[in-house]
């Protein structure tokens, strides 16, 4: 095959100039994976180069994936060596292997954000601060910036500016004390701890120069400080550097993304080569020519003449309603519309709006009308109390010294080892200044507890012992073996309700999803497995076979493309957002994140707004978006000639006891009949809920 044949000029200039710093500025829907998975393959086929010499960073495991199976199918199996994986995942293989030099164990767990705000709470309660007048979510959020601009307690305690750093500088130290204690790390210290790992020892860097002569970064725009220092350290020999990305998509300020990293790349590299990719094959004439238009009045950035040999394709739909309600209406009427007229299918259709609190009347919309939808960065499968409650299990297993996860199932089920018992063993553990595990192992020793519960912790430790004898049997074994000794499924399944069977359902899932990962990774144990999990991002469950139309916010639909695309909420105040109207640089990313949503689309844009809105508990009345005036009229269509239909409304007959189901609530029980139009059905996932059948049709299941 020869790999740059399919490729336009400045795609295969991409592709071939291998040797030195390159940045290439991929537009919009220019073909950007391609050039990537091209040049891995150019390299490894054309170049020789070993695969375990290059390295390949992408910003989520879903672009991973799909950039692995792309260069396996140019290549072949002999790519499987390289190293493709997002920041995180490619510092957790190197802190698996070299982390022992830093005191922590490599078996080390890594927190979420629910951990994370955990064990600050924990950490605000030792220091005697109130957790209502310091939030701990606010906290934990100061923490993480900090770590991402590569700052240790100490260095941000000699920073700190107001009493409420001062308070932030003592929580982190704290907090930082009692993660080494529980072998333990966040996703902002993966990154941190890595670039320690280099700066401090001088022959693993050398290490790992010598294995990543290449070195390629997808979203180079997003960016933050200590991603950008552990390229520079990675990249520091070698120099073979190629990072791809688009200033005019920069959509993570609030992360710490920074964006000079990009503009700036040239004084990191003078002898850097500049590549643009200019060629758009996504979008129509009309929407690529409305997104330059929007883009174009934002100062921060490098110019581009992006275009496009498409179709001109159908106008710009901008649709000023009433109110919000109206607004939803519109969606929905014309979403049904063009399934009807040009036989679309729901997936074909995605909504973006700026915060997830608009999601609710198109949710509203969607279930009157019937129609399928799913909404993208949710509650996911592994947030869910129960699947929470067996990972911890299994955390817990993997390394006793993780505190969180002990103290989230330590009484579950309720085994008399209750919050009192808890805080006895925490005072002994910060006497003793002892890991909470120690504190469990000397509980004869502690004062403060009652002979009572010294016996039901040290059943609960020999309970525990067992389990960590199990885990050369493989993880499923392992996580049976736990429900049944712990006596977690059990719990569940004896309480017969339709929440307790539909968590009976979910853990059974989670045995599946076990099942699975120990079919793909037969190589990986039970740390493979919790690396896996805790490594999964919301983007990545986004599924695009599934049959449904796709909600979001803007930041989420970074990657993605539909046919079809709405963007609500195009009012001053709501989009751009409030909080962004005073300060040029966030105007601008304002701006970015609308160009992001625009150039989603394929065939169709519609840009909607209200004449008023309730949002965030109040009314407004705001002018139509900035973003929208930006875009010449004769781009625009006229959307006053499409009519809002009503849904049917054939609701069906219900009784007392029917079996139902409900799109997006699943299966439930009718508990309750009020008339022709009300019931209340108890579901197994979500409780209760009393339904208006003309907004939330039922059907019957046996």
């Amino acid at each position: 095959m020869n790999l740059l044949e399919a490729l336009n000029p400045d795609q295969r200039e991409a592709v071939s100039c291998t040797e030195g710093p390159i940045i290439v500025l991929a537009g919009a829907g220019s073909g950007k994976t391609r050039v990537l998975t091209n040049r891995v393959a150019y390299l490894i086929k054309e170049k020789r180069v070993d695969p375990r010499n290059i390295l390949a960073i992408t910003f989520t495991n879903k672009a991973a994936n799909e950039m692995k199976g792309r260069i396996s199918s140019l290549i072949g199996r002999v790519a499987r060596g390289m190293w493709i994986g997002t920041f995180h995942a490619t510092c957790v293989k190197i802190l698996r292997r070299d982390i022992g030099r830093l005191g922590l164990k490599r078996n080390f767990v890594i927190y979420d954000d629910d951990d994370r705000i955990r064990l600050i709470s924990h950490c605000l309660k030792d220091l005697n601060y109130d957790t209502k007048k310091y939030a701990p979510r606010a906290i934990k959020n100061r923490i993480s910036t900090a770590k991402n601009e590569l700052l240790d307690a100490d260095t941000f305690s000699s920073r700190a500016t107001s009493y409420f750093d001062e308070v932030v500088a003592e929580v982190y130290r704290l907090f930082q004390q009692k993660m080494t204690e529980n072998n333990a790390l966040d996703f902002d210290d993966l990154i941190m701890v890595t670039v320690d790992l280099l700066n401090l020892f001088p022959d693993v860097s050398e290490f790992y120069r010598n294995e990543f002569k290449y070195i390629l970064v997808d979203e180079y725009q997003d960016t933050n400080h200590a991603q950008y220092k552990l390229v520079s350290l990675l990249a520091e020999k070698h120099k073979n550097l190629c990072v791809v990305g688009d200033p005019d998509q920069s959509i993570y300020k609030f992360r710490g993304a920074n964006i000079r990293n990009i503009l700036e790349f040239e004084l990191d590299y003078a002898e850097a080569k500049i590549i643009r990719l200019e060629q758009n094959y996504r979008s129509t004439q009309l929407i690529l020519e409305a997104s330059n238009y929007v883009i174009e009045n934002n100062k921060g950035r490098k110019p581009k003449n992006l275009w496009t040999s498409n179709d001109r394709g159908d106008s710009i739909v901008h649709y000023q309603s009433e109110n919000e309600h109206e607004e939803a209406a519109f969606v929905g009427s014309e979403i049904e519309r063009l399934c009807k007229e040009e036989g679309r299918d729901c997936r074909d259709f995605a909504i973006f709006y700026r915060t997830n609190a608009q999601s609710r009347v198109l949710e509203d919309v969607f279930l009157r009308y019937g129609l399928p939808y799913k909404i993208v960065g949710g509650v996911r499968f592994y947030e869910r109390q129960e699947i929470k409650d067996v990972l911890a299990y299994l955390r817990v297993i993997s390394n006793p010294y993780d505190a969180v996860s002990m103290k989230r199932i330590i009484n579950v089920p309720a085994r008399g080892i209750g919050k009192t018992s808890i805080s006895y063993i925490d005072k002994f553990a910060n006497q003793q200044r002892i890991s909470f595990y120690d504190a469990l192992i000397r509980a004869e020793e502690n004062l403060w507890l009652l002979s009572s519960a010294k016996e039901k912790i040290k059943r609960f430790l020999n309970m525990l012992e067992e389990l960590i004898e199990s885990k050369e049997g493989g993880i499923r074994f392992l996580v049976e073996k736990a429900l049944d000794v712990t006596g977690y499924l059990g719990f569940w399944q004896e309480q017969k309700t339709f929440e307790a069977i539909g968590r009976v359902e979910n853990i059974k899932e989670f045995t599946s999803a076990i099942m699975e990962f120990e079919n793909s990774f037969p190589e990986k144990g039970l740390d493979g497995f919790l690396e896996h999990t805790a490594l999964i991002a919301d983007i990545d469950s986004y599924n695009e076979v599934v049959d449904s139309i796709t909600l979001m916010t803007l930041h989420n639909a970074k990657g993605l493309e539909f046919p079809v695309v709405f963007i609500v909420g195009m009012e001053e105040g709501v989009f751009p957002h409030v909080r962004s109207m005073t300060e040029p640089e966030e105007l601008e990313e304002e701006r970015r994140l609308c160009y992001v949503g625009m150039t989603r689309a394929k065939k169709k844009l519609y840009l909607t707004s209200a004449w008023s809105r309730k949002l965030w508990g109040s009314t407004n009345y705001n002018m139509v978006s900035r973003f929208v005036k930006e875009i010449p009229d004769d781009l625009f269509g006229d959307a006053a000639e499409i009519e809002i239909e009503s849904p049917s409304k054939n609701f069906g007959v219900f009784s007392l006891g029917d079996r139902v189901m409900h799109k997006t609530f699943g299966k439930g029980k009718v508990t309750s009949v009020k008339g022709e139009n009300q019931v209340t059905v108890l579901f197994s996932e979500v409780g209760e809920k009393t339904l208006l059948l003309e907004y939330a049709p039922l059907e019957k299941v046996n």
